[in-house]
């Protein structure tokens, strides 16, 4: 019978990072679109502006995003303690980033539609007015790229803070539970190895820093962007419409946008959903946690899963077999040195056969 309490080995699941600064910018570069938006949509109507109207309800598309980076901060923060939350909410800003990201792409794929047919329907263009607008749109989200690039910044300054505060907190949380529990013969005379590198999937790129990514505030940042570029693109194709008379241009460059942005769009999606599937993270962090648990006694890791639960916070299961068997807590405390290993489940498995071999020591 337990006599003491259990609060030494129980552990909050809170993984989420504090983006209050990131959130105030968000709302301010939310404000500032909506009040463009109204005033080029009222305009466009009083004036009878087919311009103004587009950039207008383009404008939309991206009050919507935002207002989904902020719901995604908000929602997060209030539901942090939210039981039904195993691993908290630290997922929900790499959500608002997916969602964002498909709303990216889908803007990409009417901007390549109506780019598609302007270059086989030529439209009248009122150079003057559409530049306007342009440089309106290209001013407008040059100050809110500065705004959520400050922002972007300070996030990535910060993304170590909570790195170490759980990663001792499990020390007997598991002892009594696998100890003994596959104390079934383990030969090790192992034809596979289940964590061996060749089997690690592929993921994109910026996977291996994803740790590192606040995706909620990077999915508005890249809409400041595209916004950006097709004002700027925008602008050196009307001038050259203006001015030489190619009107061709137009839409050709809004073809060339439309590219830019699904490539972007793209990225932003692939390692957002990696990290929503569970997805497997940097292949250096699995190598060094595999290195620092087999480097002590006869240990060998049969089996591991690493993990994102934020984009801060790394979780991890591993099973491993030895002949010298220790509690969980002087197998976390080897882990100590990965600093994003904030959740970490051992399974320990004695081994009654002959001495662990790796795989390269049977190697002929």
């Amino acid at each position: 019978m337990h006599i003491h309490t259990l609060e030494p080995w129980q552990h909050p699941h809170d993984f989420l990072i504090r983006q209050d600064r990131a959130e105030r910018k968000t709302q301010i570069v939310l404000v500032l679109t909506a009040v463009t938006m109204v005033a080029e949509i009222a305009a466009g109507t009083l004036f009878g502006s087919m311009s103004l109207l587009a950039d207008g309800w383009h404008m939309a598309t991206h009050v919507a995003a935002f207002g989904i980076t902020v719901f995604a901060y908000q929602y997060a923060r209030k539901q942090a303690n939210n039981p039904q939350y195993t691993f908290g909410t630290g997922k929900v800003s790499v959500l608002g980033g997916f969602t964002s990201a498909i709303a990216l792409a889908v803007v990409a794929l009417l901007m390549a539609i109506e780019s598609g047919y302007r270059l086989f329907q030529p439209q009248q263009i009122q150079f003057n007015e559409a530049l306007w607008v342009a440089l309106l749109g290209l001013g407008v989200n040059l100050v809110s790229a500065l705004l959520l690039q400050d922002s972007h910044d300070h996030s990535h300054s910060h993304s170590h803070d909570h790195s170490h505060s759980h990663s001792h907190d499990h020390s007997h949380s598991h002892s009594h539970d696998h100890s003994h529990s596959h104390s079934h013969d383990h030969s090790h005379s192992h034809s596979h190895d289940p964590v061996a590198p060749s089997h690690q999937p592929h993921l994109p790129h910026e996977t291996a820093h994803s740790s590192h990514t606040d995706h909620n505030l990077r999915a508005a940042y890249v809409h400041v962007l595209a916004d950006a570029l097709t004002s700027t693109l925008a602008i050196a194709a009307l001038l050259a419409g203006k001015l030489g008379g190619w009107t061709w241009l137009d839409p050709i460059m809004g073809v060339v946008g439309a590219v830019v942005i699904a490539r972007w769009a793209n990225s932003l999606i692939r390692e957002t959903g990696a990290i929503l599937l569970d997805g497997a993270t940097d292949r250096t962090v699995r190598l060094d946690l595999i290195s620092a648990i087999e480097a002590d006694a006869d240990n060998r890791v049969v089996d591991l899963h690493v993990w994102n639960v934020s984009p801060v916070h790394l979780a991890a299961t591993v099973a491993l077999v030895t002949h010298d068997p220790q509690p969980p807590e002087h197998y976390k405390n080897l882990l100590k040195h990965i600093p994003a290993l904030s959740h970490v489940i051992v399974e320990v498995n004695p081994c009654q056969g002959e001495v662990c071999m790796s795989l390269s020591s049977k190697a002929p």
